[in-house]
């Protein structure tokens, strides 16, 4: 990896960061973050005169359940006026939704045809070892095969030319899962130029309560991006083809901020939606920027977020939020109520840690009356809590920067960086483990294969936003988080890493075998 600047300064660096916000008396606000801010370099269009676009179905090859993508170069219009070259899954960014059911399994064939490998990883899945997008599981093109030939540094294991089917049993309740490339040293590039997109699971306990459905049931994949003065991607890659050695530059070691946030591929975009309830999957599918989002103006009475589900599925009950959090990589499921606001509203959907262009995110515009069909019930899902006196092992996982080494500074866990021949935990198949992570910087900790409850945060009952069935966690600076993970699918390899996609390039992952 790359070197960089000292821990000393970094931890300074991280320090202000996560003290932004709150400062007593201060009489300015500033931005909270999570990484470095990357400014654009041509003129970005004014906010809310795109409309919000909604990806596209994914529809099986076979007409039932084996699906096809590709992954190619393809041009599109993000800023208007200017073509971006995208890498997507079939060309488009963000991907194709997967529409699926649970208990149905389903296989996808990635079909590589990028000029570097790929590792398609289904975020959230309870999905096989040999199909979880292992990062150093790699797919790459027959064109390009030669120049990652058996034996060159970058196969670290199993190196596919041409083509991988994925099975995915769906063995899981119904959730909002997506989908991304999982590469070893290159997610953060290869995700920020397009490899991502939503994967919806349903089921029979979801379909039959009366929340909103159709086309009022709506996947909202947030993310920020900064772009060069041509309309491309803009990113402080150490290596621009990303062929060779990884890494980024400088203060982008604590991840990369854009300066313009795109919802489904758009960037600021407007909703016109009738004065009803509609259902909103809410994914954080930036690199490194964490969101707090709320609604301007607020409803009003009542909250302006009912919460029904997390990363993992339905909740038990809904909640009532004022805000929705959202670290890298999480989820929220939530219904917004429109008839609460008169005809003609516009309502923003801002992002409070931030003081510039990235606190604005999109707007709904609230443009007719409509026929109200749904409601959100007492009760959603069964959702049995866990306790720890089910936990049969504690574990404890420390994030932290280490270095400066031969390769300059780490994010490392437990003092190491990734090494893909060694584990660091053997749970068992079956049981549940309390695991402890702390922190010195912003960590949105993502466990592979094993859903948890949080338990607790600084010794404290969890948030708010902590409820319900989860895969990922913000574990913010020197903070102790408590999770309850419970360990069930699969037998095989698994990681655990930080979803800071440049803290995860940057080694900040350990393997976990469930044996």
């Amino acid at each position: 990896m790359s070197g960089g600047l000292s821990r000393r300064r970094f931890l300074g660096l991280a320090g202000a960061g996560a003290a932004a916000l709150a400062i007593p008396g201060c009489g300015r606000l500033t931005a909270e973050r999570a990484g470095a801010v990357l400014t654009s370099r041509l003129p970005l269009p004014r906010p809310f005169t795109t409309t919000l676009p909604v990806p596209g179905v994914a529809r099986p090859a076979d007409g039932d359940t084996a699906y096809a993508l590709t992954q190619q170069a393809a041009q599109v219009e993000i800023i208007p006026g200017t073509r971006t070259e995208v890498w997507g899954y079939d060309g488009t960014f963000p991907g194709p939704t997967f529409d699926v059911r649970s208990g149905r399994p389903i296989t996808v064939a990635i079909t590589n045809k990028l000029p570097v490998p790929t590792a398609t990883h289904l975020h959230g899945g309870v999905t096989p070892p040999q199909s979880d997008g292992y990062p150093t599981h790699l797919v790459v093109s027959e064109k390009h095969a030669a120049h990652f030939a058996p034996g060159s540094h970058l196969d670290h294991g199993r190196l596919t030319t041409g083509r991988f089917v994925h099975e995915y049993p769906l063995d899981q309740p119904a959730a909002t899962l997506w989908y991304h490339d999982h590469r070893m040293d290159f997610t953060g590039p290869q995700v920020y130029r397009g490899l991502a997109g939503m994967f919806v699971v349903r089921d029979d306990v979801d379909d039959a309560l009366p929340l909103p459905k159709g086309d009022k049931d709506i996947p909202l994949l947030i993310c920020d991006r900064a772009f060069e003065a041509d309309g491309s991607f803009r990113y402080p890659s150490a290596d621009p083809t990303l062929l060779g050695r990884p890494g980024v530059e400088g203060p982008y070691h604590q991840g990369v901020e854009g300066d313009v946030i795109l919802v489904n591929g758009a960037p600021w975009p407007e909703l016109d939606v009738e004065a009803t309830r509609y259902r909103f999957r809410l994914l954080n599918a930036s690199n490194a920027r964490r969101y707090e989002l709320r609604l301007d103006p607020p409803p009003p009475d009542g909250s302006p977020f009912t919460q029904i589900g997390s990363d993992a599925g339905l909740l038990a009950a809904p909640q009532g939020l004022d805000r929705v959090p959202l670290a890298g990589a999480e989820r929220s499921d939530v219904v917004i109520d429109f008839g609460a606001y008169p005809i003609g509203t516009r309502i923003t959907l801002v992002n409070s840690l931030d003081t510039g262009t990235a606190g604005r995110v999109m707007r709904f515009h609230v443009a007719r009356r409509g026929t109200e069909d749904s409601r959100v019930p007492a009760r959603l899902a069964d959702v049995q809590p866990l306790t720890p006196a089910q936990a049969v092992r504690r574990r404890r996982f420390d994030f932290r920067l280490s270095g400066p080494g031969e390769h300059g500074s780490r994010w490392t866990i437990n003092g190491r960086p990734f090494d893909p021949a060694r584990a660091l935990a053997t749970p068992r198949l079956g049981s549940t483990e309390l695991w402890t992570f702390t922190s010195d910087f912003h960590h949105p900790v993502h466990v592979h294969l094993g859903h948890f409850q949080v338990h607790r945060r600084n010794g404290r009952p969890p948030s708010l936003a902590d409820a319900g069935w989860k895969d990922t966690v913000d574990v913010r600076p020197y903070e102790v988080v408590e999770v309850l993970v419970r360990f069930t699918g699969y037998r095989g390899r698994y990681v655990l890493h930080c979803h800071n996609l440049e803290h995860e390039d940057m080694a900040m992952m350990a393997n976990f075998d469930v044996v």
